[in-house]
C-alpha cells in the first residue's frame, strides 16, 4: 500500500517522527505533540503529483498568474454555493499577512481593531506589529458572539470619530464555533450601526465535520453576508500544505479597498505554493470528504475518552476546526499552575496554553484533533493519569 493510501490520521508513526516541521521537533520524542496546527496526514495526490512536476520541470519562478483565485472560486462555488468574482479577489503571501495589508487600508495607525478573545493569538501579535490599538469583545459563555459586548467595543474604537474593524475568526480558533447566517446578520447590522468594518480569517472553512447523523452544519462565508466585509482563504489548512504558503483576499460586493492593495502584498507569494494549493482546491474535495469523515470520528472518540476517563474535564465538540478547547479549570490541576505547562511536565503531552488565546483562556487548553486515533488515546491515558 503506497502512503497515499494509508487512511487519514493513519501515516505510521515512524515517518511522522521523521518529519522537521514545528510540530515534531520542538518537544523531545517522549512528548505527544498535539499543540501547533497540522495534521498527521499526507496532502492529496494529486498535490504532490502538482508539487512534484513543477520541480521536475523547473516550474519554480514567480507566481504571476489569476489561477489561484480562479481556483478558489471554482472551490468556494462547489463547497458552499458562493460566487466569487476572481478580477475582484488579491493573493497575498498567507492568511496573516494579508489580514495585516487589509488592516493598513481600513484602518490608520492608531485606529483600534477590535478582537473576539479567546481567540487566535496572532490576531494580537498582527494589530500591535502595525500599530493600531486592541480592543476585546470576549465570547459568550457559549463561545459565540456577544453583541452586547461588541456594542460597547464598537462605540469604544469609533470614540473620537475614528476607523476601526473588527477581526473576525469564522469558523473560531480555538472554540471550533462556526457562526450562523443569523448571527453574522446580527453582527452586520450592528457593524453598520458604528461603521465599523469586518475582516474575517476563513483558513478552516472547509474544515466542517459531518455531525453524529450524519449532516453537515452550514457555512455561510462572511462576505455573503456582510457585503463590505473582507475574508481572507487559503487551502493551507484544508490540504496540509502550512509549510507551502499562499493566500487570497476575497472582497464583499461593496468592499472596493482591495483595489488599491499596493503589488508589494502579492508579491511574496511563492509559485510553488500556489500550484500546490490550486491543486487541493480543483481537485482535492474527494480527499477532503474522507478527511472529514475521519475527523469526526476522532470527535467522537475524544468525547467518549473524556466522558469514561476525564469526567472533570469539560467541553463542547467543535463544530469546524480540528481543534478542541478543553476546560481544565475543574480539573484538579494545582492553582496558579497553566494546565499545559502542567501536563506537559507530567503527562509529557503538549498542548496549547490557553491563556496564549487571552485572559478568557486562562484554565483551558486547545487540543489538536487531527492525529491517529492511537496517538490521541494515549494522550488521554497520560492526562488522566497525570491529573489529581
Amino acid at each position: 500500500m503506497s502512503e497515499q493510501m494509508v487512511p487519514p490520521f493513519d501515516v505510521p508513526w515512524e515517518r511522522l517522527r521523521a518529519r522537521t516541521s514545528e510540530k515534531w521537533r520542538h518537544h523531545p520524542p517522549d512528548v505527544l505533540p498535539l499543540f501547533v496546527a497540522e495534521m498527521d496526514v499526507v496532502p492529496p495526490e494529486p498535490v504532490i503529483r502538482a508539487v512534484h512536476d513543477a520541480l521536475a520541470t523547473g516550474d519554480t519562478g514567480y507566481e504571476g498568474d489569476r489561477g489561484y483565485a480562479e481556483a478558489f472560486a471554482a472551490f468556494a462555488d462547489e463547497r458552499w454555493a458562493w460566487t466569487v468574482d476572481p478580477a475582484s479577489a488579491r493573493l497575498v503571501p498567507d492568511v496573516m499577512q494579508g489580514i495585516a495589508h487589509v488592516l493598513r487600508l481600513l484602518t490608520d495607525p492608531g485606529d483600534a481593531v477590535v478582537i473576539t478573545p479567546p481567540v487566535y493569538p496572532p490576531f494580537r501579535t498582527v494589530v500591535e506589529h502595525i500599530g493600531r490599538r486592541i480592543l476585546t469583545a470576549p465570547l459568550n459563555a457559549a463561545g459565540r458572539l456577544d453583541l452586547e459586548t461588541l456594542d460597547r467595543a464598537f462605540e469604544q474604537a469609533k470614540a473620537g470619530g475614528h476607523r476601526a474593524v473588527l477581526l473576525l475568526c469564522q469558523p473560531h480558533n480555538p472554540t471550533g464555533v462556526l457562526h450562523t447566517a443569523d448571527e453574522l446578520a446580527a453582527l452586520r447590522d450592528l457593524a453598520a450601526d458604528w461603521r465599523v468594518r469586518v475582516v474575517a480569517d476563513e483558513i478552516h472553512a472547509a474544515l466542517v465535520p459531518p455531525r453524529p447523523d450524519g449532516t453537515r452544519p452550514p457555512v455561510t462565508p462572511t462576505t455573503t453576508v456582510i457585503p463590505d466585509a473582507i475574508a481572507l482563504h487559503s487551502a493551507a489548512k484544508t490540504f496540509h500544505l502550512a509549510g507551502l504558503k499562499a493566500a487570497v483576499a476575497v472582497p464583499g460586493p461593496a468592499a472596493t479597498e482591495l483595489a488599491v492593495l499596493p503589488q508589494l502584498a502579492s508579491d511574496g507569494v511563492s509559485h510553488v505554493a500556489s500550484i500546490a494549493h490550486q491543486a487541493g482546491f480543483r481537485h482535492g474535495g474527494p480527499w477532503l470528504d474522507g478527511l472529514l469523515d475521519a475527523l469526526a470520528g476522532n470527535i467522537g472518540l475524544v468525547g467518549r475518552l473524556l466522558a469514561e476517563r476525564l469526567p472533570a474535564v469539560r467541553w463542547i465538540p467543535p463544530e469546524a476546526t480540528y481543534l478542541g478547547w478543553l476546560d481544565l479549570r475543574s480539573a484538579g490541576i494545582p492553582e496558579g499552575t497553566p494546565p499545559a505547562e502542567f501536563l506537559l511536565d507530567k503527562a509529557r503531552v503538549a498542548l496549547v496554553e490557553g491563556a496564549a488565546f487571552g485572559a478568557e483562556g486562562e484554565g483551558f487548553a486547545r487540543i489538536n484533533l487531527a492525529a491517529s486515533r492511537p496517538l490521541l488515546d494515549e494522550a488521554i491515558v497520560r492526562i488522566a493519569a497525570a491529573l489529581p
